[in-house]
Order: C-alpha cells, then structure tokens, then sequence
C-alpha cells in the first residue's frame, strides 16, 4: 500500500486542493493497467506525456495523481501531489519504503531469463516465508519504484528484477535496496543500448556483486563465462550453478528435454538426486531450478522441499509457455524476451522434441533493440534455424534476413515463408499446422507475435495465458524511435483492401499489386509481400532497381518492370527471373539474343501506347511486332498492356484509349495468338470502367484505401492504411507581433501559444508553392503557421491548450474522431496523392 505522506515527503512536493484519499492500491502509468484505487503516475517518455490521460485514469478509478502541473479539470474527489519531477520523486520513495520497512532484497540480474528465476525463487522461499516478488518483465530505474507499490511489513523477503538499461542505473538501484543475496542468470548482447558494448552491461551486473556486504550470497552461472568472473569481485560468500560443469557448486547433467517439462539429474556435494524435473521447457530453464534451490538452501529450505515447490512452477506468459493450438498442433509461446541469445536457447529447444510425424515450425518476427549488431544477429540466428526447422515463417524486414540466411545455409525457398504483418503469418499457420506439429513462435511485442499465438489457439479461453504486457513496453528505453517523425503503415488494412479487391473484380481477373517508388511510400516489401499473401498473381514496379529489390528481399512472386530496361541491364531481369516490358522489335530482338545466350527464356508484356505518348509500341506497329515475335524463341508473350492517360479525370478520352487497345488486341486474339494477361485498367479505370478490366488489373492506390480522384470513390469496406506522425518539441507563449519562421512570412495577431513540430520540407512536409494548413493535435485541427523550415514547422495551439511538448501530431491519419485524409492534403498541395506520399521520406514502422 503507498501511502500519501510518504509520496509528498520524497517529492517535496505540495497537494493541489483537498486531499480525498491518503492510501492507494498500487502505481499505475499505463493508462490500459488503472484499477480502482490507485495512484495515477503521469510520466513523459519518449512515447508521450502520460498528463494528457490523466482525466481517463480517474474516470477508471484512480484516487490520486502524481504530476508537474495541475490538470485541467475539476478534482473534487481526487488526491493530487504536484511535484518538479515525477521520476525523482518515484526513486526518492522506493528509498523511503525501502529504509521504513527494513525488507531483505534478492536481486536477479542477467541478460535473459530474469522473470523466470524470480519465479523459482519465490516458489522455492514461499515454502517457508512471506515473499514479495516484483511483477516480471520490467526493466529501467523506474522499475524499480514500480515494482514495490504493493511492498508491506509482512513481507519477509523482496526477489526483486533488477534490468539496468542505461549505464549508472544499477549504482542507483543498488543504493536504494541495499541487497543482501544477488544472482546473475547471464551476460550476452540482448540489451545492447546506446553504448553497444556487452562490456557496459557486464559492469552494471559485476557493480550489483561488487556491493554485496560481506555476510552476503552471488549466486552466479558458472556457464557464462562474464558471469563466473564475477567471483573474483565481491567479499561475499559465491555459489555457481552450472550444466555439465563440474567445477560448478551445484551440477545439472543428464537433461532431457520434453515437450512439456525438463527432467535432469542434479549433484549438490556428495549428494545426487536422480530423475527430477520441472514443468519448465528447455535446457537453458535448469539454470533458474538450480539458482533458486541454491537461495533455498541458504535459508534453511532443503533440495527436497525445494524440489516439490519447483514442479509446482507454471511457465511464464510468453516464456516458452506451451499452449494447445488448432487441429492438435503445439503452440510453444515464447513472444515475451526477444534477444538473439533466448532465440537461440529456444531454437535448442525446439530441435530437441521432433517425433516421427511431426513438423517443427518456427516463427520468427524481428528483435528489437539490437543496434547496429541487428543483422549480423539475424544472419546468425538464420543459420541456426537452418539446423532446425521444417519450416519457418518470418515476419518483418530483419527477420527476413533470418529467412534469408536459412535458404543460404540448407533450407530450401519452399521451406521459408515470408510475411510482414501478423494477420499474414497467422493465416498461413492456420491452413498449415497438424496433429503433432511444434509451432514455436518468437518475435517482438511491438510485430504482433502475440497476436500469432492468439489467433493460433485451439481453445480462446486459454488467451488468459498469454502475455498482455502493452507494446511500449517492448520499445521501453531502449527503442525509442531516433527519427523526428515517422510513417506508420497498417498491413491489416492492406491485406483487407487486397481480399476485397478480389471480391469486387471476381474470380476471372487477376490483380497486379503496383508497388513503384516503395509501393508510394509504404514499403514495397511489405506491402508486395501482403498483396501476394492475399490474392495478388502479380507485383508490378517501374524500374529494374525496384525489382531486384522484392527480389533480394526474398519475394518470388512474378515482377514486372513497367518502365524501361536498358539493353545492358537485360541479363539481369533474366538473372532475377523478371518480366519486363517491350516497346520495339530491335529491343525484343537484342532480349532474345541474350536470353539464348544465357540458355533461359525471358517473360515479356508488350507496352502499346493509346495515347500516353511516352514508353509504348504505336498501334500501327503492333501486327509487325507479333510477326517478328515468331522468329525470337526464347521471349515468352506473358502480356499485352497500355497505359491510361487521365482515367481518374477525363472518362471521355479513357473510353477513346480502351477502344483504340480493343482495335490492336482484337485482331491479334482473332489469329489465335493467346496471351494471358491483357490489362489496362488502374485503380480509377478498375473502379468506373469495368470493361477496361480485361484478365489483369493493375491495383495501387487502392491496396493503400485511397481515393484515386474525388468522382471516384472506394466502394464500402476499403481503408487507408498509411499515417505520418511526429511529436510537439517545444511549446512557447509569442507576445502579440512575433515573427514565426523564415521570411517574416506569419505574425501573431495577439498572444499565441506556438508549437515547434520536427517535421520540415526535407521529410516531405511540402513548403512551396503550396504548403500543409492544418495537423491533428489532440484530435481536433489545428493550422501551421509561418513558412515551413529544413526540419521544423509551427503551429498554432490556441485552440488546444493543454497540449504539450511530447504531444503526438498526426500530419496524415486520423487521432480520436478526426483525421486528414492524404486526398486533402494533395489537394491543399496542388498536386496527386502519389506525389504526396512518394515525396515522404522512409521512416516506416510496418503494423
């Protein structure tokens, strides 16, 4: 229970009005985690201002807030601390706490495995004392304060995580708990953060040993080798715990693992105990068995009693928690911790329980927090998956790399699957799993592997077992994002409008997913790969550049290159298996010459101009082409196409196009010359000309929900799947007759309240001719005032004044009940939608 006078004694901090309660439940500052009764904490991190929900947190039943300026509504009925800072005075009253109440600490640090330990130790300690544990998964100074809102007198002993994400944390954490026994579980690179060094990190845990008192206990993995140095620092008394190791002060050998416990033999001095087990999967889970047996063993708790705690143990949401999935298939959740070094001891896992008839699948969406070693640590993690899997599913950009990687070491292209949102991944598991099969599903929260699982599950009453811990948490401070602002792309949304398409043209046509310049800037592979994923037959782009890239992205969809393929660079479309355009007999001619050469036959789509005037075969000369296409073997005609002039704007002169490409096919088809795909129509044409369909579509703007002209509208059930956001950086109050930004271009008419935004014409943040009027902030419009700069912009706050610097600014999207669709935006810039969103720069984060 957390007491108000505790709170304003570490806050220095003074109450804002009368107080209504003086003892609450617990800290909350997640808005989704208020419970009635407790203390509301408005932090500002890099993923917002938790001031700005402080309203919503008293409507769920908080009693009291803690915050630096007082809210802006009444607070009749509410405790309100205000302080200078929130984090300081979080830190000064887990000092407090910790000196009234006099509780042991155990601290666990390590690179992976923290939760799960704590866990054992608390099972093991409960047999005999009141223990307090800290809630698993949380990391950072703040954490700590977090985690001892429910700390009391009771209380005997605190296991409590201690996961330092910034170098001096552990100094401070340290200070406050004062711990009496320490554990390092292990070191490695998965929480590699500014600094990038694994050294850093060893000297925050080696700082945790080093301040043991001298009656204290370090129990540490003789296995690691950071960690067994460790020994040689502290004036406590060491233990080690290790597997095979038999210099170790407790032994584990003769693992076996299973698909749902963990059995071993265990050698504590002369004393052997044969067959044990735990219900926890993995050989890298004895660690934590032993480390709590040990800590048992110190407080008087022999291994036997120990032994019967641990197998009461449940696996931890998302820590390799084996779960029944559809048609008889085994779901081994392990979605919580995402580092290279747990992927690998799940991996060994997973290699370790294959049956006769069974498939290992594995699912892999990226891992965080890696820095500049991200992709050299998915390459690795491919190979190893290569040693492993039947079958494995990435998802996402890095873990297409893994994906990558497995096809160079072993793994056939059949066997590696590519998706890049999670309703892709999730569909294809479900027409793929079976009786027997092992689905071990891994990956960040921020991807959506949760949601995997959930989607996987046999019984939807067992969701109560997955981990529901919020998505910021996986950014924590580790991960937050480096770019001013950024393009958040909904692939739920595009793989919706994608299956919709195919329910609006029928069965008989198929779709060609144009993805050039970056699918407009959301991402042509991830948009391409979930067109693919839901009905696309084909992907189409306008250079050679932009295939090779689908291409080395591991995409193996057909590609067509629309626009123009030099001569010299021939070899390579028929290197990456491309379908290009023809426009002359001479270039058809020199194709065929290199594609004998190479002893491969290339796929062509011969580009007839109606009108475009551009890249395209005259009518008159569409016969002698077909005619000369006889004597050229190795050139297969996959297509004919045309190029619409004006399809969203001028209905007259599109019907004049799709008559004149009916008068070149017509006579061809009359002949008998068959041609698979005839396609002509874009999203307009697709929309409002429905005989300019043909067999092939070919489908932009409206894979991304947007409008391609205002006389055009989507039908029902199309959504746009593209916002851009930034942040506010700075608010400040301009006396009336202030300049705001370059050229002198805007004065304020009176007092105003201004916004700097990091945002500018560098990112595409149009300034000239025609410039951007209005963002959403707080869900209502406000306008930007002043010339646009390099990297920042102004706005005007007056007509929403409690926002702040933190506040998120939607540029494009919607926030709350508003939004501003990029059809008005393209229309304040003069301009088409496509050249609004080609011109943002690439900052994308794929949901």
């Amino acid at each position: 229970m957390i007491s108000l006078y505790d709170i304003l004694e570490a806050a220095d901090g003074q109450l804002f009005g009368e107080p209504a309660a003086q003892i609450f439940t617990d800290f909350a500052t997640d808005i989704d985690r208020v419970d009635a009764g407790c203390l509301y904490v408005a932090l500002r991190t890099g993923h917002g201002d938790g001031h700005q929900y402080i309203q919503e947190a008293v409507d769920k039943g908080a009693l009291g807030v803690v915050c630096t300026q007082p809210p802006g509504f009444d607070t009749d009925g509410v405790t309100v601390v205000i302080v200078r800072s929130v984090e300081q005075a979080l830190m000064n009253w887990a000092r407090i706490i910790m000196q009234k109440l006099g509780t042991t600490v155990i601290a666990v640090t390590g690179s992976a495995g923290k939760s799960t330990t704590v866990e054992a130790i608390t099972a093991v300690l409960q047999t005999r004392y009141s223990v307090y544990r800290s809630a698993a998964g949380q990391e950072g100074r703040l954490s700590l304060p977090l985690a001892l809102g429910r700390l009391s007198a009771q209380h005997q002993l605190a296991v409590l995580e201690m996961g330092p994400t910034q170098p001096g944390e552990m100094e401070e954490l340290v200070e406050i708990t004062q711990p009496l026994v320490a554990v390092v579980t292990n070191v490695s690179r998965s929480h590699i953060d500014q600094d990038g060094e694994t050294a850093i990190l060893a000297g925050e845990m080696e700082l945790l040993i080093r301040s043991l008192p001298e009656g204290g206990l370090a129990l540490l993995n003789y296995d690691d080798p950071r960690a067994r140095a460790m020994a040689k620092v502290t004036a406590a008394t060491v233990f080690s715990v290790g597997v095979d190791s038999f210099e170790a002060d407790m032994l584990a050998f003769n693992i076996v693992v299973g698909r749902y416990k963990t059995g071993f033999d265990l050698r504590y001095g002369p004393e052997r105990f044969a067959g044990r087990w735990i219900p926890l999967l993995g050989r890298h889970q004895v660690y934590a068995a032993m480390i709590a047996l040990s800590i048992g063993l110190s407080y008087q708790i022999s291994l036997e009693d120990g032994f019967r705690a641990l197998t009461q143990l449940e696996p931890l949401p998302g820590r390799l928690r084996p779960l029944n999935g559809r048609n008889g298939c085994l779901v081994a959740d392990d979605t919580f911790t995402v580092s290279p070094q747990s992927t690998q001891a799940a991996l060994e896992w997973l290699g370790s329980v294959r049956e006769p008839d069974s498939r290992l699948i594995f699912v892999m969406g990226d891992l965080g927090s890696l820095g500049n070693y991200a992709q050299r640590a998915h390459r690795y993690l491919g190979e190893q998956i290569a040693g492993v899997a039947d079958t494995v599913i990435t998802q996402g950009n890095l873990a297409a790399i893994a994906g990558r990687a497995a096809v160079d070491f072993g793994m056939s292209r059949s066997q590696v699957l590519t998706s890049y949102s999670y309703h892709d991944t999730a569909a294809m598991l479900q027409e793929m799993v079976g009786p027997h099969d092992v689905v071990l599903v891994k990956g960040s929260r921020a991807c959506g592997m949760g949601e995997v699982v959930r989607m996987l599950l046999n019984d939807p009453g067992d969701e109560n077992l997955l981990d529901r811990t919020e998505i910021a948490a996986d950014l924590g401070w580790l991960g937050q994002r480096v770019q001013a602002s950024w393009v958040e792309v909904d692939l739920g949304a595009v793989a919706s409008n994608m299956r919709r398409l195919r329910q609006l043209i029928g069965p008989d046509v198929a779709v060609m997913a144009m993805v050039p310049a970056d699918a407009y800037g959301h991402g042509a592979v991830a948009v391409g790969s979930t067109a693919v994923l839901n009905g696309a037959a084909y992907l189409g782009v306008g250079s050679l550049e932009e295939a090779i890239i689908l291409r080395d992205a591991g995409l193996e969809a057909p590609i067509l290159v629309t626009g123009y393929v030099p001569d010299w660079a021939l070899r390579d479309a028929i290197h990456y298996d491309l379908s290009v355009s023809l426009a002359d007999l001479d270039t058809a001619r020199m194709a065929n010459r290199i594609a004998t050469d190479m002893s491969h036959t290339l796929k062509v789509h011969l580009h007839v101009d109606t009108g475009m005037g551009r890249l395209g075969l005259p009518p008159e000369q569409v016969m002698d082409f077909f005619r000369g296409l006889k004597s050229l073997p190795r050139l297969e005609l996959e297509g004919v196409f045309t190029e619409l002039v004006a399809s969203d704007s001028d209905p007259i002169y599109t019907r004049e196009q799709l008559a004149m490409f009916n008068a070149q096919i017509n006579p061809l088809l009359a002949t008998g010359i068959t041609v698979r795909y005839l396609h002509m129509a874009d999203t307009a044409a697709l929309l409002s000309l429905p005989e300019s369909r043909f067999s092939m579509v070919r489908a932009g703007l409206i894979l991304q929900g947007l409008t391609p002209s205002p006389d055009i509208p989507l039908p029902p059930g199309f959504r746009p799947s593209l916002s851009w956001k930034t942040t506010i950086a700075q608010v400040r109050v301009l006396p009336r007759g202030s300049y705001v930004g370059e050229d002198r271009t805007y004065r304020t008419p009176g007092e105003e309240r201004i916004a700097v935004i990091g945002v500018g014409y560098a990112d595409g943040f149009r300034a000239a001719p025609q410039g951007w009027r209005e963002v959403l902030v707080h869900g209502k419009r406000v306008p930007v005032v002043g010339r646009v700069g390099l990297h920042e912009a102004a706005l005007s706050l007056n007509l929403v004044p409690a926002a702040r610097a933190g506040d998120e600014v939607v540029l494009i999207g919607q926030q709350g009940e508003s939004a501003i669709p990029v059809e008005e935006v393209a229309d304040w810039l003069k301009c088409g939608v496509r050249e609004v969103l080609a011109s943002i720069l690439p900052r994308r984060t794929h949901l």
